[in-house]
């Protein structure tokens, strides 16, 4: 992991998120030297998905009411089933994650949060991994899909699934350390 001591991330997750998803980046980040706050739809917990039932909760740092992009240098949107379709109808969810790429910060996506980034049209010929059940929605909004564990793209970090986190959490890192992406157009 790269040192990325004094850099403030932003996680944004609601009921349903994958453990692993949340909690690794969560964790390895923090210990990268990352200040990392869960960001949600309400305060108190948001509890997790933990592979075939519910899993822990995680208390939540700020709502969605209370965070701004501008606070954050980067983003990390964890999968699970239930998380990404339960944020992708909230507006203020869909309008956090566009403000992060307007700003040219780091995103990353895990498994299946690219249906986040497709909600808020930032898949169009970038290169996006995810988890294989939603490759043709990625493709269909206009995506470069591969069949690989971590793809990263003008600050764009996605991951296919929740298998070994690790290559992530380090690709994001990088970004993270390297600060605003310049994206050419789509």
């Amino acid at each position: 992991m790269h040192d990325i001591t004094g850099k403030r991330v932003a996680i944004l997750a609601t009921h349903g998120f994958e453990q692993s998803e949340l909690e690794v980046p969560l964790n390895k980040l923090r210990e990268a030297g990352a200040e990392v706050h869960v960001v949600s739809l309400e305060p108190g917990q948001i509890k997790g998905w933990d592979k075939k039932d519910w899993g822990r909760p995680v208390p939540v740092d700020k709502t969605l009411d209370e965070a701004s992009a501008d606070d954050y240098d980067a983003l990390v949107l964890p999968g699970g089933q239930i998380n990404p379709d339960l944020l992708r109808v909230e507006t203020k969810a869909l309008s956090f994650i566009k403000d992060f790429w307007t700003a040219n910060k780091p995103v990353g996506a895990i498994c299946h949060a690219p249906w986040l980034l497709i909600e808020v049209g930032i898949v169009k010929d970038r290169r996006i991994t995810s988890y294989h059940s939603i490759k043709t929605d990625v493709m269909n909004a206009g995506g470069r899909w591969e069949n690989s564990e971590v793809v990263t793209d003008q600050g764009l970090v996605t991951s296919r699934h929740p298998g070994d986190l690790d290559p992530f959490c380090e690709k994001l890192s990088e970004e993270i350390r390297e600060g605003r992406h310049e994206r050419r157009a789509a």
